[in-house]
């Protein structure tokens, strides 16, 4: 039995490269967006989705909160703020751990991206409302939009993965300014916990993943944006 529920499966745009054999594509995506009144494109960053409850932090299992040394200053963080949080779940990227990319202008090492509480996950007012009280960043917002024409929206997702991340991402091999790893659209009202699969897409670039092997058998902390600058 699981303390809380996971973090649903997103599923990929049917245009979206970045796709492996395990993967779910949404073929129908366009169906549920064009109901949808707005659209919330953020950038996909590159760590671990860690889930802040009130019965710990949470990594990919959800059947017991991890211990892993990655997750150390957020479990630090969350001692501090768990009476607090009620039926809320925080779900943000923990990038304390470098993965396929290598960002050069963290401030933070976590960043939301959802707030669910119960069967509900909440507007995106409302989680840059609850990360706020909780003084967390969110995951860089890259835009909203209102979908009209489905080719537009397509163009617009592939003129937004063309850029370099907000927090200047490098590859970890030969250090040169990359592209983001990708995007993720949300339904920017809340919507039932059942329906994600309706309200949630991303777009992940292909070869995105440059390591041989698991980042976690040798991982290092990513150093923050002052680091950098200290040396050099």
């Amino acid at each position: 039995m699981t303390i809380s529920r996971k973090y649903g499966r997103t599923y990929h745009y049917p245009f979206s490269p970045g796709t492996t054999s395990d993967d779910r594509i949404s073929h129908h995506y366009w169906e549920d967006i064009r109901t949808v009144k707005a659209i919330v494109h953020t950038e996909k960053l590159d760590g671990e989705n860690n889930c802040l409850s009130r019965y710990g932090v949470f990594a990919r299992s959800h059947a017991a909160p991890t211990t892993s040394a990655w997750t150390k200053a957020i479990r630090e963080r969350w001692a501090l703020l768990k009476n607090d949080l009620g039926d809320l779940e925080i779900f943000g990227e923990n990038l304390y751990a470098v993965h396929s990319i290598e960002y050069r202008r963290l401030e933070h090492h976590y960043y939301v991206f959802g707030v669910r509480i119960l069967d509900t996950w909440l507007s995106w007012e409302e989680v840059k409302f609850y990360a706020a009280m909780f003084d967390f960043p969110i995951v860089p917002e890259l835009c909203i939009v209102t979908p009209s024409k489905e080719e537009i929206y397509r163009q617009k997702v592939l003129e937004l993965v063309s850029r370099p991340s907000l927090l200047d991402s490098r590859d970890i091999h030969t250090q040169a300014p990359c592209t983001c790893e990708g995007v993720v659209s949300r339904n920017a009202a809340e919507y039932a916990v059942a329906d994600f699969p309706h309200h949630v897409w991303k777009y992940v670039r292909k070869g995105h993943v440059k390591t041989d092997e698991h980042w976690t058998r040798h991982w290092r902390r990513a150093p923050f944006a002052w680091e950098y600058r200290i040396g050099s």
